[in-house]
């Protein structure tokens, strides 16, 4: 099963919807003046910490497939629409006071290597310079309506991804408090096409012949 992928940069690295659930340093209350004030100076408390990352991961994270064609002698396109089976958005949980999502995901930016700047913060850095990785209201990427070519006959079914990053953190705050959680978001969508005919060694291929390939093809993972 041949596995062939091509990844699609856009401007910046794209990331989608923030999933709710962060409890912000920064957040104030509706309450009287007493709350604001005690959240203004949690806020000052938790300011300017330290994070620390661990086990991070980075994988290719299948998000669309379309059910295999046959494709005759030379080849051809493929005519099979894609379907949805996982919608990639950037989840940030904490189980104490830490900075914004965006914060979050700046530092893991930074530690990755997915963001390139001397800036201790995202509010230090400014938007321009963490680019669109800490962007939290991008759209999820859409299934590439292109259909693609192959000059080969086989079994075909063509599949669509992202590359996603996660890892968890501990952030340190400089009054000594201290707080836990995940951060995970994607970087950059695949497209590519497999032959259920051949075997590879491209995980999100392998992903995509389990979803649309027979259980008896050759190239069904597990055969």
């Amino acid at each position: 099963m041949r596995g062939t992928a091509g990844r699609a940069w856009t401007a910046g690295l794209v990331i989608g919807v923030l999933v709710a659930g962060l409890t912000a340093c920064t957040a104030d209350t509706d309450g009287d003046g007493a709350d604001r004030k005690t959240s203004r100076a949690a806020a000052e408390a938790c300011a300017d910490g330290t994070f620390t990352w661990s086990r991070i991961t980075r994988r290719d994270r299948l998000t669309g497939v379309s059910q295999a064609e046959r494709l005759g002698a030379g080849g051809g396109t493929t005519r099979n629409e894609m379907r949805r089976v996982h919608t990639p958005r950037p989840s940030v949980r904490a189980d104490g006071p830490v900075p914004s999502a965006a914060e979050v995901l700046f530092s893991l930016g930074k530690r990755t290597g997915e963001i390139e700047s001397d800036a201790r913060t995202l509010a230090e850095a400014g938007r321009g310079e963490a680019g669109a990785f800490t962007d939290l209201h991008r759209p999820v990427p859409k299934l590439d309506p292109d259909r693609l070519t192959t000059g080969t006959a086989g079994n075909f079914v063509q599949y669509a991804g992202v590359k996603e990053v996660a890892a968890d953190f501990r952030y340190a705050c400089p009054d000594g408090s201290t707080a836990s959680g995940h951060a995970r978001t994607w970087t950059v969508d695949i497209t590519g096409i497999l032959d259920c005919d051949e075997d590879t060694d491209s995980p999100l291929a392998r992903a995509a012949a389990r979803h649309s390939c027979e259980p008896t093809a050759p190239g069904r993972p597990g055969h």
